[in-house]
């Protein structure tokens, strides 16, 4: 297992430093509503150990992303988003748009999303 990291914001709130609105939890991933949402349901979905990012991800770890999306799929119905529709995204890195160096899926919902459609 690795270490987790004392200055990841995500560490700190997976090690109960910091709070959040906790949503799910079990010995690998935990979920929580996103302090900074940008749609009515904005939800992250993260290992509980410390990944840099969607690049570190190895084939030892197919089954942790697995699980990630199976609990984002769970959490879109508790939600009831799933029948109007949801996006699941990971950003990867500084130009992909990830903020937190810490690997996490954001679940997005409850209302009309931005598509490349939109524009053309």
């Amino acid at each position: 297992m690795k270490k987790q990291v004392e200055s990841c914001v995500f560490c700190q709130i997976i090690d109960g430093k910091k709070s959040c609105e906790l949503l799910y939890q079990d010995d690998g991933i935990i979920a929580f509503r996103d302090k900074y949402p940008i749609a009515p349901v904005h939800i992250l979905i993260m290992p509980k150990r410390h990944i840099q990012g969607l690049n570190c991800i190895t084939n030892n770890e197919l089954t942790l992303l697995k699980n990630m999306l199976v609990r984002a799929i769970s959490l879109a119905r508790e939600e009831n988003i799933s029948e109007a529709g949801y996006r699941v995204v990971f950003n990867c890195g500084e130009n992909g748009g990830q903020a937190v160096p810490h690997l996490h899926l954001h679940l997005l919902g409850g209302r009309k999303l931005w598509s490349v459609r939109d524009n053309g």
